[in-house]
């Protein structure tokens, strides 16, 4: 398979397509990023790189880190993870407090706002110093010790997170967080602001297709891990719209509202992509059109 051929190909078409969507306005750092920055990067499983566009700027990855995050507490706890977290669907709006109360404060899945901070609380529980943990361990996914925290982003999500920290005081309530909210919401504000290039972030999925296992061969989750988290992301990674990426991707995938999306064929390779102008779900639309692009050209996708 000619990825290079094929990466440029998208990359043409995509550049040449009316500019669709708007960059997130919610998080007042994140407005400030040019909106046609356009990069993808695809890591086959014998380690070949092939980059394209924008591929190695940084910008925040924010919900893609919670697929990195709940695989570090899926290491440390097992299956004791799902009896605080569901792995079911939303069809709701990733930061929707309704869902929360009519369930009793145990949030659908970990990749909605309210299980990625129950996670966040899992990694406090159980990390000395959770930060600079989640950095090392992120760090030897990746491969690359270049991956850090946004200060200025992280603190932009503080001063303006006003429905996380509604999401953790009603988790609170119900007994689902067991830490200081503040703290809580400090890891998951920075958790989210963790920036990396495409590479970067193709690195840090390697695992996720390579049976639990990074590019130097660290067994980071069992296969059956792997296997479940791999589910998760097909069925919950982008919110309400994960049936529409089903559907025109067919990979495994994960986005966040900073426009990165990070996706894998089992076995085979990962792709990130990076264009910061989102649909009306909070997902990147040219991220979405460049991995629909990529299944279509290559016949590769888990169907």
């Amino acid at each position: 398979m000619d990825f290079r051929a094929i990466l440029e190909e998208i990359y043409s078409e995509a550049k040449a397509i009316p500019a669709v969507g708007s960059v997130a306005s919610t998080i007042p750092e994140l407005a400030k990023i040019n909106p046609n920055k356009f990069g993808m990067h695809l890591t086959t499983i014998d380690g070949l790189d092939f980059g394209i566009g924008d591929s190695n700027e940084k910008f925040s990855i924010q919900s893609v880190s919670k697929t990195l995050t709940v695989a570090y507490a899926f290491s440390i706890l097992g299956e004791k993870v799902w009896e605080r977290v569901g792995v079911e669907p939303s069809g709701n709006p990733f930061n929707s407090l309704v869902q929360l109360e009519y369930e009793k404060g145990i949030p659908r899945n970990p990749f909605i706002n309210a299980g990625a901070l129950v996670i966040a609380d899992i990694l406090i529980t159980h990390l000395k110093n959770p930060k600079q943990e989640l950095l090392n361990f992120i760090r030897t996914l990746s491969g690359f010790e270049t991956i850090n925290f946004n200060e200025d982003v992280a603190k932009s999500e503080r001063d303006t997170g006003f429905r996380n920290a509604a999401l953790a005081n009603f988790l609170k309530s119900f007994g689902n967080i067991h830490n200081d909210v503040d703290e809580v919401l400090d890891f998951y504000f920075h958790q989210c602001s963790l920036e990396m290039t495409c590479k970067e972030l193709a690195h840090s999925f390697f695992f996720f297709a390579n049976e639990g296992k990074t590019k130097t061969e660290k067994q980071i989750l069992s296969q059956s891990q792997v296997k479940r988290l791999n589910a998760l992301m097909q069925t919950c990674g982008f919110y309400d719209e994960s049936g529409e990426f089903t559907y025109r991707v067919g990979l495994p995938g994960k986005s966040g509202i900073g426009g990165g999306i990070g996706a894998l064929f089992p076995k085979n390779f990962t792709v990130a992509t990076w264009s910061p102008r989102l649909n009306e779900k909070g997902n990147s639309e040219l991220g979405m059109y460049a991995l629909e692009q990529l299944t279509t050209k290559t016949g590769m996708s888990i169907f």
